[in-house]
């Protein structure tokens, strides 16, 4: 059996849940292994759209055991919410379907709060969602914050909260001008989320090990993508966790020797959502047909997605950076009815060329891309099934991907539903 991670190899939005879900099948468990509800995963399965945030994408899939890692960083509201929502529509969420780490820790309404005062004072935008994240792994970190596991003891769980609201409730008040959280309320509130989660709670880590040790097949989700994680992003104009594949052993509990794959996603274009450097933006005709044609607006905030060309660039960085063994390349359909598509090979900036992504954000504004063009196509591509059956044009610009990052193209998505897919090469081996 093999051991998969997931990752997005552009600024997220790259279609990860729709590979998830696709191969969710094949896997005994899926696991998400950081992030929050600031992601956004969109299934489409006969018709019927499922958006999820913190719940893996593998639950559409019966027999499918989906796992929250440590990691994630969990709005017990939001997720409640969630689980309520898969109910109404049939879905079960027992626990022989879902765990929740109880090390994972807890977006508290503070930290809300301040993710959106700070959005609001800033001079210069970052482009958060306002869901808390940023200020919850600043708990994390600070070791001031409240986890799962708090919030099944209720006669520790003051001295936790204590803890967390100490410099948040000055903040909030002094800096900000917000309300101050109300203690009491806030325990009540904890309590409560406790006993609803309670059922879900496990120590996750040694969940997976055992699926490992008896050979089950393990998929590892991400959330958000290469270009925003913490290190190795568009920095400040990032995430607040590790996206990258490694990150994956951290989040989830286990070593770097248990993972046999890295699938890399990626769309066959580029978007971004948020402020920050995007060298391939297209403001004209391209992108309006890119950002139309392909519904570009966030799943989770609804905002509609900054368009742009591929950029080889940017996925070059992502093979390094995560160890991406394969592709799944998606949206190909979306490039459908242009006659050129142009592919950035390299940035020139201060009258050098450069072929390597900058770490600094005020170099890569300034760079201007280094263009190819390639010759577009007309036929729909949406019921293709095998590669030898798509346009000649579409079947080259595959190609020329997969020369270039000298990596396969294991996947290619042409639409939307679960089914619009070319499956070249099985990540799982099957």
């Amino acid at each position: 059996m093999s051991n998969v991670v997931c990752v997005g190899a552009q600024w997220g939005d790259e279609g990860k849940g729709k590979v998830v879900d696709r191969l969710a099948p094949h896997a005994d468990l899926v696991v998400r292994f950081q992030g929050g509800p600031n992601a956004g995963h969109t299934l489409v399965v006969d018709g019927r759209t499922t958006i999820l945030h913190l719940i893996p994408s593998g639950i559409l899939s019966p027999g499918t055991l989906n796992v929250i890692g440590p990691g994630v960083v969990v709005d017990p509201g939001v997720l409640l919410e969630e689980l309520a929502g898969l109910r109404e529509s049939g879905v079960a969420v027992a626990r022989e379907r879902l765990r929740i780490s109880d090390r994972a820790h807890v977006i508290l309404p503070m930290h809300r709060a301040l993710d959106l005062a700070r959005e609001r004072a800033s001079g210069r935008r970052i482009g958060t969602t306002g869901r808390g994240i940023g200020p919850v792994y600043e708990s994390r970190v600070s070791r001031t914050g409240v986890r799962i596991c708090d919030l099944l003891e209720p006669d520790h769980l003051r001295d936790r909260l204590g803890a967390a609201l100490y410099e948040r409730s000055f903040l909030l008040e002094k800096l900000y001008g917000e309300p101050a959280p109300d203690v009491d309320a806030l325990l009540a509130q904890c309590v409560e989320w406790g006993e609803k989660l309670a059922p879900y709670v496990d120590d996750v880590g040694v969940l997976i090990d055992r699926a490992l040790r008896d050979d089950r097949s393990v998929l590892f989700e991400g959330a958000q993508g290469t270009l925003l994680d913490l290190d190795h992003g568009t920095y400040p104009f990032v995430t607040s966790s590790t996206t990258l594949a490694g990150g994956a052993c951290a989040g989830a509990g286990i070593g770097p020797t248990r993972i046999d794959h890295v699938l890399g996603i990626t769309k066959a274009y580029t978007t971004r959502v948020g402020s920050g450097p995007f060298p391939t933006e297209d403001d004209g005709p391209g992108g309006r047909h890119l950002g139309t044609v392909g519904a570009e607006f966030g799943a989770t905030t609804g905002r509609k997605r900054r368009c742009g060309w591929l950029d080889l660039v940017v996925l070059r960085h992502a093979v390094r950076v995560n160890g991406i063994t394969g592709l799944a390349l998606l949206k190909l359909d979306v490039l459908t009815g242009l006659d050129e598509v142009r592919v950035c090979v390299g940035y020139r900036v201060a009258g050098k060329e450069i072929h390597e992504f900058p770490a600094s954000a005020h170099v890569l504004e300034a760079c201007e891309p280094i263009y190819e063009s390639h010759p577009g196509w007309s036929e729909a591509i949406d019921g293709v099934r095998r590669v030898e059956d798509l346009p000649v044009a579409a079947r080259a610009y595959v190609e020329m991907i997969e020369q270039a990052l000298e990596v396969p193209a294991h996947v290619i998505g042409v639409g939307p539903e679960r089914d619009a897919t070319i499956e070249r090469a099985h990540p799982f081996g099957r």
